[in-house]
């Protein structure tokens, strides 16, 4: 694919981008002339992805601060849960201090996803064109429906990081749209998509299905855009891309594939995963899961260790208990008991339960997933998925045990783990 190539700024490994070269890249990727007189969103991740959003954000404001007719920020919530004006300021790294006085005529918006008040419809990609997106697995009409507030601006600032994703293939980009910013019709579809595709398909490919349905979809909004890709290595600014939000994602994604992924030369047996205080809840906790499936043996135990989550979703628990967490084909086999769910709950409960089978009414999982969380055991056995008690596990009784078949990692979600030989099971899907 021919995409515009971004200005870029890339650190010496080990290193960050200086603010300083910040300020530069941001100054030639969003010239005064192009911004002066307009009113601009920033569309900016929620408190459950590493990145400096406050540097981007804070470098933005004394650049384009006085020259601009108005510069808001929107939090692309997708269906997480809502910010609170301190939360965004924590997000932002600045004092409610400085948002009262500094940064008073920023406006703070949170997406709602659920509100059809908030939406509106700018298309529909055509069934023949979702046929051959999907690579002919889906053939249906999908509306596309965008927060309508977005619409109200000149220009749309994509500010956001890419890692390995378990829907897309890699986050960041178009993605900070959909389902960042968008209507319900088209994130359910595509997440159910990736899901069909299944995770281990999907997470580390670029040029996936669905990141050319999300693509696709951004092409029908009609204001321009610009995007800050940034890559972030544990903690360091590594990397920052400028350009159109494919161009940029383009490049941040090669860097991230080169980061971001960790190769073992065997399955491991049992895998602690840690789960960092980002993650409140398990619907973003599951991350902990997708990124490590790759690495489990066969009849493995993922560990998914987190005593201060406390529920599986606020959002769509409900659902979840409903339908529990099952693989793919335990849905796709009884589609007709389940395809009236929303199918973007449905692809949460794949992705966190595995790749599995089911036969004769008899599900099959490759692994066993564990909860050793603040959620209590009934719940999780309710809802398919196994428990350990957090306060039995000792942390470092898993460390340094690799040899062994037990892999401990301490902070799981973003760091996607993989096997260096591609395993049975993945060369039969």
């Amino acid at each position: 694919m021919n995409l515009p190539p971004p200005i870029s700024s890339v650190a010496a490994a080990g290193s960050s981008v200086s603010p300083e070269e910040v300020a530069r890249l941001v100054a030639q990727g969003c010239p005064l002339d192009a911004f002066r007189g307009k009113r601009v969103v920033l569309i900016i991740p929620d408190a459950t992805r590493t990145c400096p959003v406050g540097l981007l954000f804070q470098t933005l404001h004394a650049h384009l601060g006085g020259a601009v007719r108005g510069l808001d920020v929107m939090v692309a919530l997708g269906t997480h849960q809502p910010m609170s004006e301190e939360a965004i300021c924590h997000r932002l790294d600045i004092t409610l201090e400085e948002r009262r006085s500094k940064y008073a005529a920023v406006g703070f918006h949170n997406h709602e996803w659920d509100n059809p008040a908030a939406l509106k419809r700018i298309g529909v990609i055509p069934s023949a064109e979702i046929n051959e997106l999907s690579g002919g697995l889906f053939a249906m009409d999908v509306p596309v429906d965008i927060n309508a507030s977005v619409l109200g601006y000149d220009r749309i600032i994509i500010c956001g990081p890419v890692f390995p994703h378990e829907v897309v293939g890699f986050s960041g980009g178009n993605k900070y749209l959909f389902p960042g910013v968008s209507g319900p019709e088209i994130l359910n579809f595509f997440h159910w998509l990736g899901a069909v595709v299944t995770n281990p398909m999907i997470i580390g490919n670029k040029w996936t299905p669905v990141r050319k349905v999300v693509d696709r979809a951004a092409a029908l909004v009609p204001v321009p855009k610009t995007c800050l890709a940034m890559v972030v290595d544990h903690g360091h600014l590594a990397g920052l891309y400028c350009g159109t939000p494919e161009g940029a994602w383009d490049a941040a994604s090669e860097l991230s594939r080169s980061l971001h992924i960790e190769y073992k030369g065997k399955p491991f047996h049992t895998v602690l995963s840690c789960a960092p205080a980002m993650y409140d809840e398990l619907w973003v906790g599951g991350k902990c899961m997708y990124k490590l499936e790759p690495v489990v043996a066969d009849g493995g135990e993922l560990i998914i260790y987190a005593p201060h989550i406390h529920e599986i979703s606020a959002t769509h628990g409900k659902l979840i208990r409903e339908i529990g967490y099952h693989c793919r084909d335990y849905f796709l086999k009884q589609w007709d008991r389940f395809k009236d769910y929303p199918w973007g709950t449905i692809a949460h409960s794949t992705h966190v339960r595995g790749i599995g089978t089911y036969e004769n009414g008899v599900e099959h999982c490759r692994v066993q997933v564990t909860l050793a969380t603040g959620i209590p055991e009934a719940e999780c056995r309710a809802v398919n998925l196994g428990y350990r008690d957090p306060a039995s596990i000792r942390v470092e009784d898993f460390a340094g045990r690799e040899d062994e078949g037990i892999l401990h990692v301490p902070k799981a979600g973003e760091m996607l783990f993989h096997l260096r030989q591609r395993p049975d099971w993945a060369r039969e899907m």
